[in-house]
């Protein structure tokens, strides 16, 4: 669906990953994350499996971004064209699997987060770790075998399918040891620092590009923090 996505946007080759619902690492989001964090069972009772996916943006919207002093205008479309694309998966597989006998139930992709204290409801992220697609790295995006520089969906079903194995080694170069910290020197309005995020500075931002962009829909993205050597891989 992705290779034929009517899109302005081009991506490269998406990836999927699964995990057990049951798997204690979603539970414990409701210490890191917040106690309203729902449970794969909270969205569909009798769930036994969360499927994960990323679909990373070709390179050449990456590099649009790069070179724009502020949000390039291809990367604030691809925000907005993706969410929708995940939209349009997640209720297109929900259909199919439906006519197999296969219940599922999904998030959308954005939006869905508290607007005071800035918690989502589901973590798409969170969920693409536990199944194993990757890492979060120090700009506390996740950070795939195909680099962080896209979106991630999930969505959970109530059938069985073996959980992907979570790699062990880090994909963030600062968290490997390395003097790298790009994400840091890119943040546009300090709102990262070597020591922690300010949530709310990032936010603020957010609306300004979405002011910006008022023709595009919805679109408070910023995303320079994911533009150093981890946004791109394959």
């Amino acid at each position: 669906m992705v290779s034929h996505a009517k899109t302005d946007t081009r991506y490269r080759e998406p990836l999927v990953a699964f995990a057990d619902a049951r798997d204690p690492l979603f539970r414990e989001l409701k210490t890191l994350i917040g106690p309203h964090h729902l449970l794969p069972e909270d969205l569909l009772p009798g769930a036994k499996t969360v499927v994960a996916f990323f679909i990373p943006f070709a390179k050449e919207v990456i590099v649009a971004h790069r070179r724009a002093e502020g949000v390039a205008r291809e990367w604030a479309l691809a925000y907005v064209e993706t969410n929708r694309l995940i939209g349009d998966i997640c209720q297109e597989v929900k259909e199919w699997l439906g006519q197999e006998g296969i219940q599922a139930a999904y998030q959308k992709a954005t939006h869905n987060f508290d607007p005071v204290n800035l918690e989502a409801a589901w973590s798409h992220k969170s969920a693409a770790v536990i199944a194993g697609l990757g890492r979060f790295g120090h700009h506390r995006q996740v950070i795939t075998p195909k680099g962080c520089a896209g979106r991630f969906g999930s969505f959970v079903i109530d059938a069985e399918i073996p959980p992907s194995p979570r790699p062990r080694e880090e994909f963030c170069l600062h968290q490997k040891g390395s003097q790298c910290l790009y994400c840091v020197k890119a943040c546009p309005v300090q709102a990262l620092t070597e020591q922690d995020l300010d949530k709310q500075a990032c936010y603020r931002r957010l609306l300004e590009v979405a002011e910006a962009y008022r023709d595009l829909g919805l679109c408070d993205v910023c995303g320079k923090c994911s533009l150093g050597p981890c946004a791109y891989y394959q």
